[in-house]
């Protein structure tokens, strides 16, 4: 059965590309649009008050209904190929592809290139810009100014991505969750491999999937998961995870962990994976 975090159908409409492959009443061609507010939360259902996952200032969408009455779009994100419904008011037609994203944790938007000015915006940590000019240290993007420093080309990979998990302790601990302003445990691992030029799936079930299984001792990199959890190794003994006891990405003793998430009745590790490549 088709995973429907994945799959752009619904039994009254489905993408046209999936015509064959699943049951619905209509097929839709996808409307390419991107998002346009630096965070997009997307759930599961119109009605639904939890998050399934959120989109970043950039990211592409194809989105195959929308409805003005309730002022929702129903579509998959591109980056990892999340469906659900999303604020139609937070997307636009796509336009000018990606050309740099955000590095700094946030960035200001300015209406002329300067720095004694009121900031007429922001942008978050991995937000994807199209830059069409540079001038006085500042790159212009649809919106403003953005101080040229607080950007990379989108092909301009970062360091391990461990070094980039690190970089985010201290931020808070949000149940779907994935932005700087707050992330749970595999958005956490999803963006610091963005971050360092390497695809990877959105959720910790879909994660586990990745690498190859090890028994022996862990280093620096591999990844332990629990049911529905994932952790970040920072060395042998020493593993960084998005969670909900510190309610924030924090750093302990695995055998630490392990025991009070055993305790807490998640269960102990299930498997440990080492990443190939």
């Amino acid at each position: 059965m088709a995973d429907p975090r994945l799959t752009p159908a619904r039994a009254d409409l489905a993408a046209v590309h999936l015509r064959g492959q699943v049951e619905a009443a209509t097929f839709v061609v996808a409307q390419p649009q991107q998002v346009v507010v630096p965070v997009l939360d997307m759930r599961d259902t119109p009605s639904a008050t939890s998050l399934s996952t959120q989109l970043l200032y950039g990211e592409a969408v194809d989105v195959y209904d929308t409805d003005p009455a309730t002022g929702l779009a129903w579509g998959q994100c591109l980056t990892d190929g999340y469906v659900g419904y999303m604020r139609l008011d937070g997307l636009v037609d796509r336009a000018d592809p990606p050309t740099h994203r955000v590095i700094s944790f946030g960035t200001q938007l300015y209406a002329d290139p300067g720095l004694k000015q009121t900031p007429t915006g922001h942008l978050p940590w991995m937000a994807q810009v199209a830059v069409t000019d540079h001038q006085a240290g500042y790159a212009q993007v649809a919106g403003g100014w953005i101080p040229d420093q607080h950007l990379v080309p989108l092909d301009q990979a970062g360091p391990d991505f461990v070094t980039i998990a690190e970089s985010l302790t201290g931020v808070p601990y949000v149940w779907g969750g994935r932005s700087h302003q707050g992330l749970d445990c595999s958005a956490l691992v999803q963006l610091a491999m963005a971050r360092a030029g390497l695809s990877f799936p959105r959720d910790s079930d879909l994660q586990r999937a990745e690498g190859a299984p090890i028994s022996g001792p862990l280093r620096r990199g591999d990844l332990a998961f629990w049911p529905g959890h994932v952790g970040v190794m920072q060395d042998a003994a020493n593993v960084l995870h998005a969670n909900i006891h510190h309610m924030a990405v924090a750093s302990e003793p695995l055998d630490r962990a392990e025991a009070r998430i055993e305790q807490a009745g998640v269960g102990p590790i299930i498997v440990r994976k080492r990443l190939l490549g």
